[in-house]
């Protein structure tokens, strides 16, 4: 049983209704351990620096990301509803400002099935093209001004794994576009808040009409 700060629990107690007892337990090592953790955020790194690096259990942290029984969508909810209250001034009213991009997870490895090749765009320019594999992510985030940043931060609350046209040909999958899997996502979030004014800001891969 882990000790937590009250101001951690206070924020940490949104989540717990998603998840069963002992995988609420394990998860909440998994979030503090990846706070503390310095480099790559991996289960085993988080283990080690809570001081679980040789428990004989260390599986079942692992089963918490792919086998355990919860729902991603109904914690990005939670979380977004807990940004809003956090960062916004008028949380109930008002437009939203939301942001969407990909974000690439440089990954290898054979048991990593959806990983593709794509543009690093971090390190390509104009007129430089440079290729990474690894797994590409769609991101919604919150976008709110941060008064002691002077600068408006982009919170993400909301990510989908979208794999490469290669890898659904392969598997005789339909093929779903980086447009249209942030257009679900943005349906998505205004089932969450039928009520409110919805703001998108995206670069242009995402200008299309649909």
């Amino acid at each position: 049983m882990l000790n937590l700060p009250c101001e951690i629990i206070a924020l940490t107690t949104a989540f717990a209704p998603y998840f069963s007892e002992p995988v609420w337990q394990q998860a909440q090592v998994l979030l503090i351990g990846a706070i503390l953790v310095p480099g790559r955020r991996t289960v085993a790194s988080a283990l080690r620096v809570m001081g679980l690096g040789n428990d004989e259990h260390f599986q079942n942290y692992h089963r918490v990301l792919n086998r355990a029984t919860w729902s991603s969508r109904k914690v990005a909810q939670a979380l977004f509803v807990l940004l809003l209250c956090t960062f916004t001034s008028t949380p109930l009213t008002g437009p939203i400002v939301l942001g969407v991009d990909e974000t690439l997870e440089r990954r290898r490895g054979a048991k990593i099935a959806a990983k593709g090749v794509y543009r690093d765009a971090t390190r390509s320019s104009h007129s430089f093209f440079v290729k990474a594999t690894g797994l590409r992510w769609v991101v919604v985030m919150l976008l709110v001004p941060i008064p002691w940043a002077k600068r408006v931060w982009a919170l993400p609350f909301f990510t989908v794994l979208a794999p490469s046209e290669r890898y659904h040909q392969e598997r005789g999958l339909r093929h779903k576009k980086v447009t249209d899997w942030a257009r679900q996502m943005i349906l998505q979030v205004r089932r969450w808040l039928p009520q409110r004014s919805l703001v998108v800001v995206a670069d242009g891969g995402y200008s299309v009409l649909r």
